[in-house]
């Protein structure tokens, strides 16, 4: 039998019956009768959902796994948003500006409270707190820094990589 023969057969066109032999699902010499059972045996495992419709990609099942994964995954994302352990990461990053902001405006205050409520102080002395208030100020932000990496390259070692990073991340 012919594969246009073989198509007409099972309703199929000529193109079609081509594809089944280029994709290995029928043999080119073989039998007729091994043809159709092949091609219902296809048709059947597409059916089922374990192929999917062009032989390729996920089939019907995984992709099913996919969904629930993901779904499941968003799910446990919202309930640790409720419980407080996870925030979005723009919100936090405003938080820790404003915190940030606050107490610099406070530390540039402190010179002129300290020659308002100290104005026999040397100045030498002065110099000093600046100094030490500088320092503590400078190590802060550094730390901050330094914590908000280490916290973000843990986050992308939980985050597997099918799954990817999206703009709207969450952070804890």
């Amino acid at each position: 039998m012919t594969q246009a023969a073989f198509g007409a057969l099972v309703g199929i066109s000529q193109p079609a019956v081509s594809g089944l032999v280029q994709a290995g699902v029928i043999e080119a010499g073989d039998p007729w009768k091994m043809w159709l059972l092949a091609y219902c045996a296809r048709l059947r495992e597409q059916a089922a959902g374990r192929l999917s419709a062009d032989g390729q990609g996920l089939d019907l099942v995984q992709e099913r796994a996919a969904l629930a994964r993901s779904q499941r995954e968003a799910q446990e994302m919202r309930n640790a948003v409720a419980r407080g352990e996870y925030a979005p990461i723009g919100l936090l990053a405003d938080v820790l500006g404003a915190a940030s902001a606050a107490v610099v405006d406070r530390f540039d205050q402190l010179d002129g409270s300290l020659r308002k409520t100290c104005p026999d102080l040397p100045e030498a002395a002065r110099t000093a707190v600046q100094q030490v208030i500088a320092s503590a100020r400078n190590e802060w932000i550094r730390s901050t820094v330094a914590l908000v990496e280490a916290q973000l390259d843990a986050l992308d070692d939980e985050v597997p990589e099918e799954v990817g990073h999206e703009d709207d991340a969450t952070a804890r």
